[in-house]
């Protein structure tokens, strides 16, 4: 057979933003023809990440991977973006590593023969993460340090901190991508990034006050308020902000802790200690990384009342998104606790969604799953929970969750 005739497209086009759905299809094959779909990656730190599936081509000889199942690899079923959110890493326990959003991932698919394992064709997805005009710029003002997404257009737009996972130092794609649906984004560093201490014994919640005044008085920025999108020790952070800062109409806090945790938090007068951790509770597995899940201390307990956070001060609306399987920690422990210290104060201005089956790090749209990796504030490999598939649905139906509940909340006509 030609191999001339064999095809692998992606539709509508090879260069989409991260987190929009391709169609993948190959075409010209021989009718009922087995073909092996393979995708990879290589991320900035220069780690490969790479999936599997096996396709039967249907009577006209092309398979469509947006209505054909898989037959196995790395997932099974009618899954379009299969081959983008079932990536694994080639070396165990890795996260995918996106530093500079200027440029794209590019991900290579590769359609084998299912006999002889020859490759038949293939096509490279260029996936960005700033649409074109949006601005890029890198924020040193006073003390604050980060990256200011601006989109293209006239303004002013709704603001939003984005806050990241302790010592990841920056991390763009999130702010960017969303910068790109109608948000100015700052992606703001709160540890060992720039001239920030790498090992810090406190933080200040006025340096991220700072960063709040920043936002809101930008020209680019309407208002009268803006929002902030956390993950994990971050959420805390989020929590504190929202809390004592004025200025803060909407909150995302994404797997996080109730309690302040790992480093004592200030403000004035003010230390939040952090919730004591229960060493004994550690388990070892059968795979290598810990597990850490049950380490931290009950934050309900009267003993633990100094660390945790003065959520019944706020008056933003709050959106808390949990996993049920999260391993770093219990998240829908702390979020119950979250949603019930508001219920005592008589406020209702929050939602809770969990996700069954869904692991600690819920991440923008077809972002490879992490099932395990290092934990900086543990020093060793942890398990962060999750199944593939399951992770990969609560990704997509988070994110949009995330716009509508920002778009609703932060828009100043009804303020």
């Amino acid at each position: 057979m030609a191999y001339s005739q064999i095809r692998l497209r992606i539709l509508p086009s090879v260069r989409c933003l991260f987190d929009k759905l391709v169609q993948v299809k190959v075409e010209g094959l021989t009718p009922h023809r087995q073909v092996k779909l393979r995708s990879k990656l290589v991320d900035d730190r220069g780690m490969v990440f790479k999936a599997t599936a096996l396709y039967k081509a249907d009577e006209t000889g092309q398979v469509d991977v947006c209505h054909a199942p898989s037959l196995g690899g790395s997932y099974t079923g009618v899954e379009p973006m299969g081959l983008f959110w079932s990536m694994a890493p080639e070396t165990p326990h890795i996260k995918l590593l996106k530093k500079n959003v200027l440029s794209p991932i590019m991900v290579k698919l590769e359609a084998l023969s299912g006999e002889t394992g020859e490759v038949l064709a293939s096509e490279t997805n260029e996936r960005g993460y700033m649409a074109e005009g949006m601005k890029r710029v890198p924020v040193r003002e006073g003390k604050i340090r980060g990256v200011l997404f601006v989109p293209p257009g006239k303004g002013p737009f709704p603001g939003i901190v984005d806050l990241y996972t302790f010592g990841e130092r920056l991390t763009e794609p999130r702010a960017s991508l969303l910068a790109n649906k109608g948000f100015v984004v700052l992606a703001l560093a709160y540890m060992g990034y720039e001239d920030l201490p790498k090992n810090p014994k406190k933080l200040d919640l006025e340096y991220f006050e700072e960063a709040v005044t920043y936002l809101r008085n930008h020209p680019k920025v309407k208002g009268p308020g803006i929002g902030i999108i956390s993950i994990s020790h971050s959420g805390g952070v989020a929590l504190f902000m929202s809390s004592v800062l004025s200025g803060i109409l909407a909150t995302v806090c994404i797997n996080f802790c109730s309690a302040n945790t790992v480093i004592p938090f200030h403000y004035g007068d003010t230390v939040l200690t952090p919730l004591p951790p229960v060493i004994k509770n550690i388990k070892t597995t059968d795979a290598g990384p810990l597990d850490v899940r049950d380490v931290l201390s009950d934050p309900s307990l009267e003993k633990n009342r100094a660390s945790v956070f003065p959520i019944e001060r706020a008056s933003c609306q709050f959106l808390f998104a949990v996993a049920e399987d999260d391993y770093n920690w219990n998240s829908v422990f702390f979020a119950k606790h979250a949603a019930a210290t508001l219920r005592n104060h008589g406020k209702e201005h929050f939602q809770v969604v969990t996700y069954p089956k869904a692991g600690h790090f819920l991440e923008v749209p077809y972002m490879p799953h992490c099932p395990s990796g290092f934990h900086p504030a543990v020093g060793s490999e942890v398990m962060f929970g999750g199944e593939p598939k399951a992770h990969a649905e609560a990704q997509v139906d988070l994110w949009e969750r995330v716009q509508e509940f920002f778009k609703s909340h932060l828009d100043n006509k009804g303020t």
